[in-house]
């Protein structure tokens, strides 16, 4: 899955592998995926997650496999003969999704993928992060963090760390932070929250932010209004590092911290985002290592 899109720097683009499940069409990004597999036989796992349709065993690694038709409530097939694996690795964890079969990869531009409405995405309850109409049919792309979340929480964002950081005062620092997942973003609402910041407004998606930023710009209040930005890197519209592009190239804007948080930090990605600029980029599953350096950061930009 090794793809030149993977090393390229704030195009606002990515590739999506098309899958199907019950005869839908559905999407991840590649950047995602560490190996796509034939169906095989599975080991149950007793009193597991009844998502969790069982595990096996590949290079030393266990892989457990979640059911995608069972996650999202639809008939499973008994005819597996056409059936694949995806075998994914995001926030430093290996997860396996048993799929109906895989279509292809297609290049596509964040801009053209639309943030579900809300009769589509019911809140923190849908499965849907975005949806592109591709040759002319929908291909809905599913929050595969969201999935696993609902598995295991603490493979995720894990709001217990904080606790750790002990007592803490309150910081009126105005935090920008962009993030489509709307259970992530309250989690990571809260977890700012949790820790003191009092200033946090949260934003679908790196265009959002962007506006946002010019607008402050024109009004000649960026200082006032904006102490860091943080964001996701998968997001509709514009991801992360052409969000990071965009400020890095800005004159009124290089100077403004980014630190990107997203489940996507594997080494490609790293390169990205050190060559776009980033101040820090650390996982989801890193929440209280992100809090220290968001206030670290913080601390450098008040000396």
């Amino acid at each position: 899955m090794d793809t030149k899109i993977l090393l390229e720097s704030g195009t606002n683009e990515l590739e999506i592998l098309e899958f199907i499940i019950a005869g839908n069409y559905y999407g991840i990004n590649v950047a995602k995926i560490k190996e796509i597999m034939t169906y095989r036989t599975l080991t149950p796992i007793p009193n597991g997650h009844p998502n969790i349709e069982g595990a096996f065993t590949t290079r030393g690694e266990t892989i457990s496999i979640i059911n995608l038709a069972r996650c999202l409530g639809m008939q499973e097939k008994t005819d597996t003969h056409k059936d694949m694996f995806l075998v994914t690795n995001f926030n430093e964890c290996s997860s396996g999704f048993h799929v109906n079969g895989v279509v292809g990869i297609h290049r596509v531009n964040w801009s053209q993928i639309i943030k579900p409405d809300s009769m589509i995405n019911n809140g923190s309850n849908s499965f849907a992060t975005g949806i592109i109409n591709y040759d002319g049919k929908l291909i809905i792309l599913l929050d595969f963090e969201k999935i696993v979340n609902d598995i295991s929480p603490e493979v995720g964002i894990n709001l217990s760390e904080l606790d750790q950081l002990g007592e803490r005062k309150s910081n009126s620092s105005p935090i920008l932070y962009a993030e489509d997942s709307p259970l992530l973003s309250k989690l990571i609402s809260n977890g700012l929250a949790k820790v003191g910041y009092t200033r946090v407004r949260a934003f679908n998606n790196g265009l959002e932010l962007w506006n946002v930023l010019q607008n402050y710009k024109e009004q000649g209040t960026l200082a006032q209004n904006v102490a860091c930005v943080v964001t996701d890197i998968e997001m509709p519209q514009m991801d992360g590092h052409r969000l990071l592009k965009l400020i890095r190239e800005d004159s009124e804007l290089k100077n403004i911290p980014v630190i990107i948080f997203s489940s996507l930090i594997n080494e490609e990605m790293r390169k990205k985002g050190n060559l776009l600029g980033a101040d820090a980029q650390l996982s989801k599953n890193e929440m209280g290592a992100f809090i220290e350096k968001l206030d670290e950061i913080l601390a450098k930009k008040t000396k």
